[in-house]
């Protein structure tokens, strides 16, 4: 919630340019690394007191998880978008301990893969590839680290991301759209909306790196899978939260509530109007 948080003010600052938005900003960073950071990584739940506390909401598929991939991601997001707001050294050099932290603890270079949540010393607690998290940080932190201005660490860093969203290509893209995740080899073949969201960004994202059209194919293909599955019949706005493997919506399953809300498909869309300069 303090990086999302971040994230916002962060943003609203480069719009309106409100002197108390990047004050409060740099107050939410300050917390963040006096208060989760602890030398090897971010903790993940704490009280209203700063102590830390029980990690439910955070850990899935039976474990309960110290430290999440996730949680990473979104931390380096925050950092990314208030970077670009100041320009902060401070900043980048957080921004370059997460990308340290990807390199040598998450990503896993056997399996292309990035491991998803482990325990305090970095041990992954299960075996699970996280489709939609993989091609996700593939445009998220290749977009972060381009900001650093490092052309040495550019190149290490794309080569990994170039890695997670081909291995998404070779393994979870069927049938017009992007499988859930894989735990102990064996696949989660339900349609998520945000897997599908990040998908087409992830994808489109390889294309305009390299040119590659089988990646802008992929992208549009996962777009017209989108319209025809996933937007909601009488509005035609929210998506369907997931769809099964035949394209049928999933039962008993929110449209909007504290996890499903237009944050990755609004993103994509607005990225992709972003990057086509509309």
């Amino acid at each position: 919630n303090q990086a999302f948080a971040l994230y916002a003010l962060s943003s609203y600052y480069r719009l309106t340019k409100n002197p108390n938005a990047k004050q409060l900003a740099y107050q939410l960073f300050d917390l963040i690394q006096e208060k989760a950071f602890d030398g090897a990584g971010y903790l993940e739940a704490f009280d209203r007191n700063w102590k830390p506390a029980s990690n439910e909401k955070l850990s899935e598929n039976g474990v309960m998880a110290s430290r999440t991939m996730n949680t990473l991601l979104h931390v380096f997001e925050a950092y990314s978008g208030f970077y670009r707001a100041t320009k902060d050294e401070r900043v980048a050099e957080a921004m370059r301990t997460i990308l340290q932290i990807y390199q040598e603890k998450v990503f896993n270079p056997e399996r292309n893969r990035q491991e998803v949540f482990f325990d305090l010393d970095y041990n992954s607690l299960i075996d699970l590839h996280s489709y939609g998290h993989d091609i996700e940080s593939s445009w998220l932190i290749d977009d972060g680290c381009s900001l650093l201005g490092d052309a040495a660490l550019n190149q290490t860093i794309f080569a990994m991301d170039d890695r997670l969203a081909e291995g998404i290509y070779q393994t979870a893209y069927r049938n017009h759209s992007v499988l859930n995740e894989c735990e102990n080899g064996v696949d989660d073949e339900t349609r998520v909306w945000w897997v599908q969201a990040e998908s087409v960004l992830g994808f489109y994202h390889m294309y305009e790196k390299h040119g590659n059209c089988q990646y802008l194919q992929a992208a549009q293909d996962i777009f017209s899978y989108i319209e025809q599955y996933f937007l909601v019949s009488d509005h035609k706005s929210e998506w369907f939260w997931a769809v099964d493997k035949d394209g049928k919506p999933m039962q008993n399953l929110d449209i909007v509530n504290g996890w499903k809300c237009p944050y990755h498909n609004g993103r994509m869309c607005l990225e992709l109007i972003r990057r086509n300069g509309i």
